[in-house]
C-alpha cells in the first residue's frame, strides 16, 4: 500500500538515521553565520537570511563554482575555537531534531589554521561542541533507545590557493620552489598524522580521513603517502571521487588510496566520461567496476541535491545514479553533503529516494541501516553491533507503527505511487 505523502515525511524523519557525508563549514544556521559575521567584522553579501538565499545559497546554481562560493563566508567565520565550537554544538543539535542518531561531520581543519589556531586546536573546539551537545541529547534518550552518536572525518583536499587559508598560505610561501602537487601531498600527510594523534593522545573521536577538491587534473595517487599513513595506523578511509570525474577517479580512489567508502561516486555509470586512454572499453569497464564495488561491499556516500546542484546537466532526480547503484546491489547511504548550500536535510534527501527512485521498503530500511553498518564508528565492533541492534529494532517499530511491511517479493511494491 502506497504511504500518504504527508504520512510518509512523517516516517522518514522519525527513522533513525545516519548522515556519512556531511561537512560542517556547509551545514551553518544562517542565523548564525550572520551573528558571526557581526561579531567578527566579515562583511557578508547581504546580513539577512532572505538576501543570503537570493544571493549566495540558493535553490539552483548554474555550476559548481557558484555552488562553492558559499563558503568562502563561512569559513571566513569559522577561524576561531569559540566560532568553530558553537557551530559544531548546533550542527549537532540540527541532525539529531530530524531524527540524525549518528553523524560523521567532516571538515578540513588546515582550512580553519591561523597564528594561534593550529589543527589540534581546531579539532578540540569542534570536539567540545559536538559533547556538548551529545551529551544535552543523550540525557533525553532512554537507555533501550540508540543514542545520539558522532564521529569527525578530517578532510585534506586535492589543490589549494594561498585565498584557501593561513595555514596554506603560509605554506605556499615557505615551500615556494616546490611543485603544488608535491605540497597537496605534504600537507595532506601532515593532516593524517594530526589525525591520528587527535585520536590516540586526546580521545577525540576522529573515525575517518577524506580527500576533496577539484579531482580533474588533481588526481588522489598525490595523496598516496597520506592514505598510507591512515591505514598503518588503522584509520578508516573515504575519497571524494566521481563526483565531477570518471570512474577510473573511483577506481583509483578504492585501489591507490584504499578507501573503505565513496564520497559521491554519481559518474560511476558513466563510460563517456572515461579519459584514460588505457581503458579501450569503457562499458565494460564501467560494468566490472560496478561489480567489484558491490562484491565488496564498499558503500556509496549518496547526495542527490548536490550532484543535481553541482552538476545541473544531470537534469532530474529521476536521472540520478542512486537507482542503478540499488539496482546492482551496491551498499549506499543517503547523505546531505552541506546542509546549508544544499538547503537540505537527511529525511528530505531519503524522501527524494523514495519518490523519484521509487524504494520499497526494503530498500529504505537495508539503506537506513546500512549507514549505521558502515560507520566508522569510533567504539570496539562489539560495541557497534550492540549499537546497531538498537537501531534495528528502533527502525522496524518506527515501520510497523506506520503500517510499513518489508516483507514480500523484493520488499514490497513501491512506497509511493507512480505520482509520487
Amino acid at each position: 500500500m502506497a504511504l500518504d505523502p504527508q504520512l510518509l515525511d512523517l516516517l522518514l524523519v522519525a527513522l533513525p538515521k545516519t548522515d556519512l557525508h556531511v561537512h560542517l563549514d556547509g551545514s551553518l544556521r544562517l542565523s548564525t553565520l550572520i551573528d558571526l559575521a557581526r561579531d567578527r567584522g566579515v562583511a557578508l553579501p547581504s546580513f539577512t537570511e532572505a538576501g543570503l538565499r537570493e544571493q549566495v545559497f540558493k535553490d539552483h546554481y548554474a555550476d559548481l563554482p557558484e555552488y562553492l562560493a558559499g563558503f568562502a563566508w563561512t569559513c571566513a567565520v569559522m577561524q576561531d575555537e569559540a566560532a568553530l565550537e558553537r557551530v559544531a554544538y548546533e550542527f549537532a543539535l540540527d541532525n539529531f531534531a530530524e531524527g540524525v542518531r549518528y553523524v560523521e561531520v567532516r571538515f578540513a581543519p588546515q582550512l580553519h589554521q591561523r597564528d594561534g589556531l593550529d589543527a589540534r586546536g581546531v579539532l578540540r573546539a569542534v570536539n567540545r561542541g559536538m559533547v556538548r551537545a551529545a551529551d544535552e541529547i543523550n540525557a533525553t534518550i532512554p537507555a533501550t533507545e540508540p543514542e545520539f552518536r558522532y564521529g569527525i572525518v578530517v578532510c585534506a583536499l586535492r589543490t589549494f590557493t594561498e585565498q584557501f587559508s593561513a595555514y596554506y598560505a603560509n605554506l605556499l610561501r615557505a615551500l615556494s620552489k616546490s611543485p603544488r602537487k608535491r605540497l597537496a601531498g605534504l600537507a595532506s600527510l601532515e593532516l593524517a598524522r594530526e589525525a591520528v594523534w587527535a585520536r590516540d593522545e586526546e580521545g577525540i573521536p576522529v573515525v575517518g580521513f577524506d580527500l576533496a577538491g577539484q579531482e580533474d587534473g588533481f588526481p588522489a595517487i598525490d595523496h598516496q603517502e597520506a592514505y598510507a599513513y591512515a591505514l598503518a595506523n588503522f584509520l578508516h578511509k573515504t575519497v571524494h571521487a566521481g563526483e565531477a570525474y570518471g570512474a577510473e577517479s573511483i577506481f583509483q580512489a578504492i585501489t591507490a588510496l584504499h578507501a573503505d567508502r565513496v564520497g559521491h561516486g554519481y559518474f560511476l555509470f558513466s563510460p563517456e566520461r572515461i579519459s584514460d586512454p588505457r581503458i579501450t572499453d569503457p562499458a565494460a569497464y564501467v560494468e566490472r567496476l560496478a561489480e567489484y564495488i558491490a562484491d565488496r561491499r564498499i558503500t556509496i556516500e549518496v547526495c542527490i541535491t548536490s550532484n543535481l546542484q553541482t552538476n545541473p546537466s544531470i537534469g532530474t532526480v529521476e536521472a540520478h545514479a542512486v537507482r542503478q547503484m540499488l539496482d546492482r546491489r551496491i551498499s549506499v547511504s543517503i547523505c546531505t553533503d552541506n546542509r546549508l548550500m544544499s538547503a537540505t536535510t537527511v529525511s528530505r534527501e531519503l524522501g527524494l529516494a523514495v519518490r523519484h527512485a521509487r524504494l520499497t521498503p526494503r530498500e529504505l530500511r537495508d539503506i537506513v541501516i546500512h549507514g549505521f553498518k558502515r560507520s566508522f564508528y569510533s567504539g570496539t565492533y562489539a560495541e557497534k553491533r550492540r549499537y546497531v541492534r538498537k537501531v534495528i529494532d528502533r527502525c522496524d517499530r518506527v515501520l510497523a507503527e506506520f503500517g510499513v511491511s518489508t516483507l514480500g517479493e523484493e520488499g514490497g511494491r513501491p512506497l509511493v505511487d507512480s505520482q509520487g
